[in-house]
């Protein structure tokens, strides 16, 4: 159902400035609210189709802005308690017009007084800020009085606002119309930030609402792009005709040159590596002969890059080999990017490479190719969701965490420069043939360079596994890889996928399901009862613990790699986990444009305070699988 497009938002500030002034004979008082400034955002503002909480929420957004208008002009907060009845009646009555048969307070939950209730009996700008230092706030000011349209100002706004809120704003809420989650954002737009919450990049950053303007931009431009092809195209087409078979020529030239250049180029880089480190150079008649000619029946695995083929050396030794299609200039660069990762890397649980081909012929064109020691075990999905027979015990299941979390504490704290992996899941966690084991796939690794703690980047990865901040904002950091960890661990203690589609057909996230548990005190019921000798209720226990730690929303609150190996391999206890104040699932919308997005930032959203992890002191503690069978090589 589409709602609340841009004519709701005329007729409900029209609307609201006649009805909302009738006093009422009961004590009532009319509603101070403006809602004119929903006017003067423009005709650009509407809503996507979205379900019944999402229609909820944009009210509740929409509510917030006109609340930090009405901060921004009298000081206050929130409207007299008498005045709220009539201020839900105009507001139902305009609703009423677009929507039949949706009371908002009844289908959304909304209580009458809570519109002008909130967050710790604040009332007033002036109790809010005697309750937050000044430091904090000219934190704030710095980073949010600027325009927020683009991501980064808009990202820093909200990093300091979730910190301020995590801070100080801990107390009780009334409701959730105005809680204290909303009181930053309301605050900020209202006082912090120049421009005011009529702004359009303010409205979007820190109230969620939408804007499209590119419509009548896109007509516009087009009608200048129809009349200049108009103008233009006789001398064109006479201009083409003259030079069209020089230029041709001259394009095929260029092209064979590129080619003969990025040959020369990742054959100069491979034997770079190969001079530092023990990698073997395949021959191309070597690698037909060990796959048999590449045959079908030899292909153990499938990949965004191309085919994974199964092969025996001369020496008898199996070996897996990727085989990457599409070998143009980009296809070259992810084989020298993958090779030099896997090369700079060795760790007995990380995929160790053993040699790579690169060759041209005739038939079969630029080839590339990387052989790896094959996993005799497949892959962590093969035993959790595939055919595999008989479930992994508890001992082979902890063993996998710990091998799995020391990999990676490698990749961030062992190798120089610090690698993150960005693609963590249990399809790339491999398992040889004694079940250690060995984390694989780095097509799409980043190093880090020296000094740097986050990168910027296109958003690429599994959805389930993407951490948060890095699918909305294009934040990268080793915290990133940190939550898909605490993904992957979920998925090996409880035996659920990372997302799966519920009843309703919504998407849900182990991460959520396992904090729902946890928060109830139930977090042995995340454990997989039908997984042979478990282990004690104490160790278990603290391995869910971790996995939510890892796991959680707020970038923040998760510990790092090297801490969470301490935590699995000593008695160090697991800290307390912060306060999960919004389902993932309400996000998903917002990730899924993002990971489709090729900007590397999606809408950004804001999430709640984050909490900085520290170790705390010892003490006594009682969507259908995808390519995933690409199991066996990195």
């Amino acid at each position: 159902m589409i709602i609340f497009r841009y004519l709701f938002v005329f007729f409900l500030a029209a609307s609201l400035t006649n009805s909302v002034v009738v006093a009422q004979q009961n004590g009532t008082v009319s509603c101070p609210l403006d809602f004119n400034v929903l006017l003067r955002l423009g005709s650009g503002l509407e809503t996507p189709k979205m379900d019944l909480p999402g229609q909820c929420q944009y009210i509740r957004q929409s509510l917030r802005l006109v609340l930090s208008d009405y901060l921004r002009r009298t000081g206050n907060f929130l409207p007299p308690l008498n005045s709220s009845e009539l201020c839900w009646r105009a507001y139902q009555t305009l609703i009423n017009r677009y929507v039949s048969n949706f009371d908002v307070r009844s289908r959304c939950g909304f209580q009458t007084s809570w519109i002008s209730e909130g967050c710790m009996n604040i009332t007033t700008k002036s109790q809010f800020e005697n309750l937050i230092p000044n430091s904090t706030l000219d934190d704030v000011v710095s980073n949010c009085n600027q325009s927020l349209e683009i991501s980064s100002p808009c990202a820093a706004c909200t990093t300091s606002l979730s910190r301020l809120q995590a801070s100080y704003l801990t107390g009780s809420s009334v409701g959730n119309v105005s809680n204290c989650l909303a009181f930053p954002s309301i605050y900020a737009a209202a006082v912090a930030n120049q421009f005011g919450p009529t702004d359009k990049g303010t409205a979007t950053c820190l109230f969620s609402l939408v804007f499209n303007e590119s419509g009548k931009k896109g007509k516009k431009k087009k009608g200048v792009i129809v009349g200049v092809l108009v103008a233009c195209g006789v001398v064109l087409l006479l201009i083409i005709s003259g030079v069209w078979f020089l230029w041709h020529k001259r394009v095929i030239s260029n092209r064979e040159r590129k080619k003969r250049e990025a040959i020369s180029n990742i054959e100069k880089g491979l034997e770079a590596i190969s001079e530092s480190t023990n990698l073997v150079r395949f021959t191309f008649d070597e690698i037909k002969k060990a796959t048999r000619n590449f045959s079908r029946d030899n292909i153990i695995g499938r990949g965004g890059y191309g085919n994974v083929y199964k092969g025996v050396l001369p020496d008898g030794s199996e070996v897996a080999l990727k085989r990457f299609k599409n070998c143009s200039a980009a296809g070259d660069a992810n084989f020298m990017h993958e090779v030099e990762v896997i090369a700079s890397v060795r760790h007995v649980n990380l995929v160790a490479l053993r040699g790579y081909c690169i060759a041209t012929t005739q038939l079969e064109g630029h080839q590339r190719i990387i052989a790896c020691d094959l996993m005799t075990n497949g892959s962590l999905y093969d035993h959790l969701f595939g055919n595999m027979g008989r479930k992994l015990s508890w001992p082979m299941r902890q063993k996998i965490a710990l091998g799995t979390a020391r990999g990676l504490a490698y990749l961030h704290f062992g190798a120089q420069p610090a690698i993150f992996h960005r693609d963590i899941k249990a399809s790339n966690i491999l398992l040889d043939e004694m079940f250690e084991p060995k984390v694989g796939d780095f097509g799409l690794a980043k190093f880090t360079p020296e000094g740097m703690t986050h990168l910027s980047t296109r958003v690429a990865g599994t959805m389930g596994y993407v951490a948060p901040e890095y699918a909305l904002y294009g934040q990268l950091t080793d915290r990133s890889d940190v939550y898909s960890f605490g993904v992957v661990l979920l998925e090996l203690l409880s035996g659920r996928k990372a997302l799966v589609m519920n009843d309703d057909g919504q998407p849900s996230l182990v991460s959520d399901w396992a904090w729902s548990l946890v928060k109830n005190d139930r977090a042995l019921d995340v454990i997989d009862n039908s997984m042979p000798e478990l282990g004690t209720p104490e160790v278990l226990e603290k391995y869910v613990m971790i996995a939510v730690l890892c796991s959680h929303p707020q970038l923040y609150a998760r510990p790092t790699m090297d801490q969470v190996v301490k935590m699995l391999e000593t008695e160090l206890s697991v800290p307390t986990i912060p306060e999960r104040s919004i389902s993932l699932v309400a996000e998903m919308e917002e990730i899924e444009k993002s990971m489709s997005s090729t900007s590397g930032s999606g809408h950004l959203a804001s999430f709640p305070g984050y909490h900085l992890f520290t170790e705390q002191p010892r003490h006594s503690s009682h969507k259908e699988e995808e390519e995933n069978s690409d199991s066996r090589i990195v």
